[in-house]
């Protein structure tokens, strides 16, 4: 700061006490004063604003007609750092050899290999009209940052934004030269947009060099995403995109096990691919929900689903920002900006279609157990519970009914079956029966598998007839099962060739409805139909209970891609409890697709069909609950949040697992009350049975060689039911039993409770 004329001395003493720089494109950590080369001791405050580029200095006491110098040190904030080598078993070399920096942090969460370079794309020309925008993206191919053919970026990207609704847009980046996979479901879009340049709640627009795109919201002017950052790249196999993040406050992204409602922003990665993966911190689960409600500062919220069903993770880094990674597919965004949190569900719901309704009865408590040894033990237990007065609703059987559990076949054990679930239907009870999506093929006399072959309904290997068989539930026929042995050993030893239909084809569909149609009604022996109320689709993700298939797997890029995405068991690679990824599967229109693209659509596709054929035999709304799910399952079904623990953690993290599928469009959900492994202690059931009350999907559900919780705690009498609470009670059950369900009421307050947990 040069003086000019240097005679003026101002009479107010006045001085500069702050500074704004812009264009600071690394953060300003240090401030020194020199006057006259004399280093000055000024106490000074600085603040840096990463999305704006500026460094705000405060605490200067600069005297008019005084000549300063000002220098400041800039460098990367490690929370400025993004992951330039998040492959696994990073290393200096490997570092070094994408052109990055290497520097160990003190924090062993953040990355040790960061980009030090922007990213190698820009625009040139972006086509503006009324209703979006359009640009191509040219590469900057000396810059280019690739370990081999595979992540070597393309250079025929296409940008599109289109403006739908006043509150909605979409952003798409693919390749227009190169068809690629895409995500085969109907969002509910305007066939023309609808939004006008004064009603829109966002503007848009794309930074040139390095490219990003950057929206902000109208109404405050907070930027909401800002994807301007180092990371951006497209290749084959491996896509990634950053965005800066308007604040910390950050919910969704499923299907994990985590403790808090907000998600941890201190460097978190989360997979998604669906497996049969228990609840488990930080491992992936049985859904795939790439989808996250933001709230900004000020309290407005938006919401962003990425519509990608290749294998993913995100990470959340303090930024704050968030990083996508994907193996495939093509960016496809879309956007809405509520401004509150019950727009922003409703928004969503409204785009990727609104949650099924479900039934009356469905509110009502609901008993299960993998385990039953027969129909007389279940009857047994449907009297007990009535001589105890505890109301209930709804009883289910596990795969114990099935012949060897094999899918449409009723167990000699189970003969009784039909009859008991007429006779417990009469008593105004309903009855749910489950169903496993693979089917054996190593019967001599199965009509569903033989039906299923001559369909061609089930995967099979590329350019083959030869179907992709692995070992799942159906047992072997003509063995003797040693059911002393572990499961899984058990497994082991006599599990049979078990193929996979192809839900996403429409012969499978077709296929699939008639098997339960027959099911119901029995055309060959009405006395053995089974008259079931709702259907529960498990081990949907697929599963396997060995990795891959028999036989192995025969495309080692697929399988181990070049980059393993964060999930659990990540150096199993993509098989790990699931078929090969190069399976052969159709789409309705007869588009051949991957199961590489498509695995985590597996329960998505089983859903609707299901939810179909129920409701043509048994004429009625019905229940579907499925285990695996994809944006837009909520249209079709439930969801339990899969095999929990009898543990405390459990019962309160249930509480974030519901919230989240409430957010997800998946309002009807629950967690297995009391746990479905190990024995539940006394005081975690009853504090499970209380909250469980309260769940819309409230089901009581262990598995075999436990405790039958709902019998442990009818042997002690508690007063559980709040006094507010006490008149809605029918006296004639009083307050007695801690597995009294408050379902009485709850039907009177399900919608409300709906409501609440969509709040963040």
């Amino acid at each position: 700061m040069n003086v000019v004329s240097g005679s003026y001395v101002d009479p107010n003493n006045l001085k500069f006490e702050e500074i704004k720089i812009l264009g600071a494109l690394q953060e300003i950590t240090d401030v020194t004063v020199f006057l006259d080369n004399a280093q000055q001791m000024y106490s000074t405050n600085i603040t840096y604003y990463p999305t704006e580029k500026v460094a705000h200095i405060t605490g200067l006491q600069l005297e008019l007609g005084r000549s300063y110098t000002i220098e400041w040190t800039q460098q990367q904030s490690i929370n400025e750092r993004f992951d330039c080598y998040p492959g696994i078993d990073p290393t200096q070399e490997k570092c070094e050899q994408l052109g990055c920096v290497w520097d160990a942090p003190s924090d062993p969460n953040s990355p040790s290999c960061y980009f030090s370079s922007d990213n190698v794309y820009s625009v040139e020309e972006v086509e503006y009209s009324s209703s979006g925008l359009a640009a191509n993206l040219i590469l900057n191919s000396t810059n280019t940052r690739a370990n081999d053919n595979y992540t070597a970026p393309i250079g025929t990207l296409r940008l599109e934004v289109k403006y739908h609704t006043n509150s909605m847009l979409q952003f798409k980046i693919y390749d227009y030269q190169n068809a690629r996979y895409e995500v085969p479901i109907q969002l509910n879009l305007p066939t023309t947009p609808t939004s006008t340049s004064e009603g829109r709640l966002y503007d848009v627009s794309v930074q040139k060099k390095p490219f990003g795109i950057q929206i902000r919201r109208k109404s405050t002017g907070t930027v909401v995403w800002d994807s301007q950052l180092p990371t951006f790249t497209f290749s084959d196999m491996f896509i990634q995109i950053s965005t800066r993040l308007p604040s910390q406050y950050i919910y969704g992204f499923g299907e994990t096990e985590h403790a808090t409602y907000r998600r941890n922003m201190t460097w978190n990665t989360w997979g998604m691919f669906t497996r049969d993966q228990s609840p488990a911190d930080h491992l992936n689960s049985y859904g795939y929900q790439p989808f996250y409600m933001a709230l900004e500062e000020d309290s407005n919220a938006h919401g962003v689903l990425l519509l990608n069903s290749n294998a993913m993770d995100v990470t959340l880094q303090p930024t704050p920002a968030l990083t996508y990674r994907t193996i495939g597919g093509i960016l496809d965004f879309y956007m809405v900006l509520g401004p509150t949190p019950e727009l922003v569900v409703q928004e969503y719901t409204e785009l990727i279609g609104r949650p099924v309704m479900p039934p009356y009865w469905s509110l009502g408590f609901q008993l299960c157990r993998y385990g039953y040894r027969n129909d007389s033990e279940v009857a047994q237990l449907v009297e007990e519970m009535k001589a105890t007065q505890i109301p209930y609703d709804v009883q289910y059987v596990d795969i114990d009914h099935m012949e060897r559990q094999l899918d449409f076949t009723l167990s000699t054990h189970f003969a009784g079956l039909p009859d008991l679930i007429n006779k417990i239907k009469g008593e105004g009870m309903r009855f749910v029966i489950i169903l496993d999506p693979t089917i054996s093929g190593n019967e001599t006399d199965y009509p569903t598998f033989s039906r299923g072959v001559e369909n061609d309904v089930f995967m099979k290997r590329p350019n083959s007839d030869e179907i992709i068989y692995s070992r799942v539930w159906p047992f072997l026929p003509n063995v003797q099962v040693n059911e002393s042995l572990p499961e899984q050993t058990q497994i082991a030893l006599y599990g049979a060739h078990a193929a996979f239909p192809d839900f996403l084809r429409n012969s499978t569909v077709e296929w699939w409805k008639r098997e339960i149609v027959e099911f119901y009604n029995n055309p060959t022996d009405p006395s053995k139909s089974i008259k079931f109320d709702g259907l529960w689709i498990d081990m949907n993700e697929p599963a396997t209970f060995m990795n891959a298939a028999f036989g192995g797997c025969r495309d080692e890029i697929l399988n181990n891609p070049p980059y393993m995405p964060h999930l659990g068991f990540r150096s199993e690679g993509l098989t790990y409890k699931s078929p090969c990824m190069e399976g052969q599967q159709y789409l309705p229109d007869g588009t051949p697709v991957r199961h590489y693209d498509v695995h985590s659509l597996y329960g998505w596709a089983q859903t609707r069909p299901t939810l179909e054929a129920l409701q043509s035999v048994t004429r009625e709304r019905g229940i579907v609950i499925t285990r695996s799910t994809y944006p837009s399952s909520g249209r079709w079904a439930g969801h339990w949040l899969g095999d929990n623990v009898a543990a405390w953690d459990q019962l309160s993290k249930s509480i974030i697992g519901m919230m989240e599928f409430s957010l997800f469009g998946i309002s009807y959900t629950g967690a297995d009350i009391c746990g479905f492994f190990n024995d539940s202690e006394y005081e975690l059931c009853l504090r499970w049975m209380q909250l469980g009350s309260f769940y819309p999907y409230a089901r009581n559900h262990n598995q075999k060689g436990t405790r039958v919780s709902c019998k442990f705690l009818m042997a002690h009498e508690h007063y559980i039911i709040h006094p507010a609470l006490k008149k809605y009670i029918p006296s004639k059950i009083g307050m007695k039993r801690t597995c009294l369900t408050l379902h009485q009421i709850n039907n009177n307050l399900y919608f409300y409770i709906s409501s609440v947990i969509n709040l963040p």
